[in-house]
């Protein structure tokens, strides 16, 4: 039942640190040299959850879990981009790209919050119901 829960508060926290990240950027974008960094989480989720990985099946605890998903092992990570630049000062921030890419993180954030609100009162309508 948390399972769900637990994804989308990973998937919140790695758009709260792409917030800052992006932020970050816009902040550098008139310093000279200065690289823009990304947060990479769809791409780590989705490698994860695919299919295409062969998966043992455990019906002992003391198994050694093959290719076994564990939620708390999904974590975001940041990756600056460095091979290339955009100016002659080799800055590679473009204002326009980072205010967008801050727009749709922000509707990222706003729906991942209603998503995790929406479980929860899931959780406390069976709980209600349950009397």
């Amino acid at each position: 039942m948390y399972k769900n829960i637990n994804l989308l508060a990973r998937a919140l926290d790695a758009s709260w640190k792409r917030n800052e990240i992006i932020t970050n950027n816009i902040a550098n974008a008139e310093t000279p040299g200065f690289k823009k960094s990304v947060v990479l989480f769809e791409e780590i989720l989705r490698e994860q959850l695919s299919g295409g990985k062969l998966k043992g099946v455990v019906t002992n605890p003391r198994h050694i879990r093959i290719n076994d998903i564990n939620i708390n092992d999904i974590k975001y990570k940041i990756k600056t981009e460095d091979n290339f630049s955009t100016r002659m000062d080799k800055n590679n921030v473009d204002i326009d790209v980072e205010m967008a890419e801050r727009a749709k993180n922000e509707i990222v954030y706003n729906v991942l919050t209603d998503k995790i609100q929406s479980n929860f009162r899931r959780i406390k309508f069976i709980i209600n119901e349950g009397r």
